[in-house]
């Protein structure tokens, strides 16, 4: 596991692209931040990439980018001036450095409630989606309730194919510890390996040290998703980490399958004060992804 030094974020995503490693993350109450490195170690701050947008109003989170079709996009969350809730927006650049602009004066999409944390799966000609409806607008018998959705979308990346599907919600215990009336799914990875579809996603709140990521694994895009039953994958070590979660894939350019996540900065203080963390990630002989924190 590699430690940066990147500490005060969250969410940390990495795009690569001729030997530079550009990461993103939950990084300023203005936009979002870019940093580059060579090496995952030594990190440059490159300033804003993403600058405060005439809709969204604050609550800049879970920023991912990635170039498709000779452009680079910037995915992200964002709270709505319109009406004070959480958005998914879509901006586009021409560099990984920026600046992005939005694409549209508003959110990519309005389904009438909060939502969070997308990310998008390219595979085969295909484009999808994957997005949280909010615990904070989410009330299900009682419970203030973090729930994943998936839907394809269009050749813009901008239009529904279908109607968002359930994907992942939190029905085991391990998923309900901390607050019996609030608890998530949310921070969704997509990764496709070995002919199938692994599901990360985080669990419980992001600001204590049992904030965790499971894993499920299906044989189709939108599933449907099996969790493991020896989940969680990554999670809370004494004396070593707190709260890991919120995690991307990547490969290095050895080409070696990575995970980016965070920690909490100081382990016997739990918050929203999070570091950029790296770590390999491996299959076992049966399939099963195994995220490898003793390795770098």
């Amino acid at each position: 596991m590699i430690r940066t030094e990147i500490v005060g974020i969250g969410d940390p995503f990495v795009y690569t692209e001729n030997g530079v490693y550009y990461l993103y993350a939950t990084s300023s109450p203005k936009g979002f931040k870019c940093f580059t490195s060579r090496d995952l170690k030594n990190w440059k701050d490159e300033g804003l990439c993403y600058c405060e947008s005439g809709w969204g109003e604050n609550c800049f989170w879970a920023p991912e980018v990635y170039k498709y079709d000779g452009s680079y996009y910037l995915l992200y969350t964002a709270r709505w001036a319109k009406n004070h809730s959480l958005r998914t927006g879509l901006a586009v650049a021409d560099s990984p450095l920026g600046p992005f602009k939005d694409l549209k004066n508003g959110p990519l999409f309005d389904l009438g409630y909060a939502t969070i944390d997308a990310t998008f799966l390219f595979d085969e000609g295909r484009n999808y989606l994957y997005f949280v409806r909010d615990c904070s607008e989410n009330v299900i018998d009682g419970v203030h309730t973090s729930v994943i959705y998936g839907v394809e979308v269009d050749k813009t990346l901008t239009g529904f194919v279908g109607e968002p599907i359930v994907i992942s919600a939190p029905t085991n215990a391990w998923e309900r510890t901390i607050d019996p009336e609030w608890c998530w799914n949310e921070g969704p990875a997509v990764l496709k390996a070995n002919g199938r579809y692994y599901l990360n996603f985080s669990v419980n709140c992001y600001d204590n040290r049992n904030y965790c990521v499971g894993c499920s694994e299906a044989s189709a895009p939108l599933g449907p998703f099996a969790k493991y039953e020896n989940n969680p994958i990554l999670k809370y070590r004494e004396n070593v980490f707190s709260g890991p979660g919120h995690n991307a894939f990547f490969r290095d350019f050895g080409g070696r399958l990575m995970t980016s996540f965070h920690i909490h900065t100081y382990y016997d203080k739990p918050s929203g004060d999070r570091r950029v963390c790296f770590a390999p990630v491996s299959f076992d002989g049966t399939g099963r992804m195994k995220i490898l924190v003793d390795e770098e």
